[in-house]
């Protein structure tokens, strides 16, 4: 009897275990659970994969006033020693479909409509600015 009681107890352990990988593993947030109404535009990789990779992303934003834009920053890919950029355009406003390497990463005529940009660094810092083309 005493066998059977230790045998259940481990499968309650074992199940129990079980769930909370799965729980854990499926109860991860995702850019949907954002609020903002985010909507992935263009992106682009560097193909080196020896040396720092480069991704840049264009995101149009319905709801700027809420919008959660640095937890959606860091849910974007990074790579160590990588960069990692974010712009973030209002929604309905004309947008890049192409990004390019390097630090301008589209045609200037859009910089009007970018309202935000997110960049995570080589080291993993990270910031937010907001209006970056704006002149002074």
């Amino acid at each position: 009897m005493r066998f059977k009681k230790q045998n259940i107890f481990l499968i309650i352990i074992v199940l129990g275990i079980i769930g909370w990988v799965f729980s854990d593993m499926f109860g991860q947030p995702s850019t949907e659970d954002l609020k903002g109404g985010f909507k992935e535009v263009a992106t682009y990789r560097n193909d080196n994969n020896t040396g720092p990779i480069q991704r840049v992303y264009a995101v149009t934003v319905k709801d700027t006033s809420n919008a959660q834009l640095v937890d959606y920053g860091n849910l974007m890919p990074h790579s160590k020693y990588g960069n990692t950029k974010v712009y973030y355009f209002i929604a309905g406003v004309s947008v890049p479909t192409n990004l390019l390497p390097g630090d301008v990463n589209f045609d200037k005529k859009y910089n009007s409509s970018c309202f935000a940009v997110y960049e995570k660094g080589a080291m993993g810092n990270f910031g937010l600015v907001k209006n970056p083309f704006r002149e002074h």
